[in-house]
């Protein structure tokens, strides 16, 4: 079954044409990979999905509905969460806190800091909250200041933070961009421990250990176009995408 519908989006920036014609199918309960080289058109592409950005022409559609002209908190609302490239997290407060939040957002429809004292007497979204952290590793570390956490760590308090909302569709801009090896691997088996949940997910990644470890299918842009989508093992033989990925070499 379709989860998500992308036809013939195209996005220009003054000049520039970042998107052009892009049309992608995401199946349910699959890992589907988007690489390319920087600039290709990746992010704004993921930023089309989820509100940021309005697409000049084309249709984005998730579980047979349009999501243009819908506001981000309103995408998330209907299960489209998001992991973006520089983790987003409110780094004053604690991992405890940065997780409520949007479990309250995903219950009440909103959030605001200011409603922020009864936060701690919502047991039950705290005892969810703490279910997501234990969920990443990061249980022991809940009192702790989000801000003082590793890359690493801030990218599963992310992960929990999109968890908790309990998402249909999970979207990762290079999940493990600037981790250590060690943490590299990590992540992947977070991300394979979560897809086995059926939780579908669309990874834009550079690194390509962690593109064919998880991907069961991969579409690859450049210069804002899909030029192939097909099978890992496929895609690594391809030669319009070595040469416009990697100028020939082999992935």
């Amino acid at each position: 079954m379709t989860i998500l519908t992308v036809r013939n989006i195209n996005k220009r920036f003054g000049g520039l044409k970042a998107l052009n014609e892009v049309n992608l199918t995401i199946e349910e309960g699959t890992v589907h990979a988007i690489i390319g080289p920087n600039g290709a058109g990746k992010s704004t592409l993921l930023n089309c999905f989820i509100g940021r950005l309005e697409p000049d022409t084309g249709t984005v559609e998730f579980n047979g509905t349009s999501l243009l002209g819908l506001k981000p908190h309103q995408i998330n609302q209907a299960g489209v969460s998001r992991v973006f490239q520089t983790p987003e997290i409110f780094g004053e407060l604690t991992l405890l806190e940065n997780v409520m939040i949007p479990a309250f957002a995903k219950r009440d429809g909103a959030f605001t800091l200011n409603a922020w004292g009864p936060v701690r007497g919502e047991r039950s979204l705290m005892e969810r909250a703490m279910e997501m952290l234990n969920d990443v590793g990061l249980a022991k570390k809940a009192n702790d200041v989000s801000g003082q956490l590793s890359r690493g760590d801030k990218r599963r308090l992310e992960l929990a933070m999109c968890l908790v909302q309990e998402p249909k569709l999970l979207l990762l801009d290079e999940p493990t961009a600037g981790m250590a090896r060690a943490d590299t691997n990590n992540t992947i088996d977070l991300l394979k421990e979560i897809a086995g949940r059926g939780i579908t997910m669309v990874v834009i990644e550079h690194d390509m250990h962690v593109v064919f470890s998880l991907a069961q299918k991969i579409s690859v842009l450049a210069q804002g176009t899909v030029i192939a989508e097909d099978l890992p093992q496929n895609i690594k033989g391809n030669p319009k995408v070595q040469e416009a990925y990697l100028g020939g070499a082999h992935l």
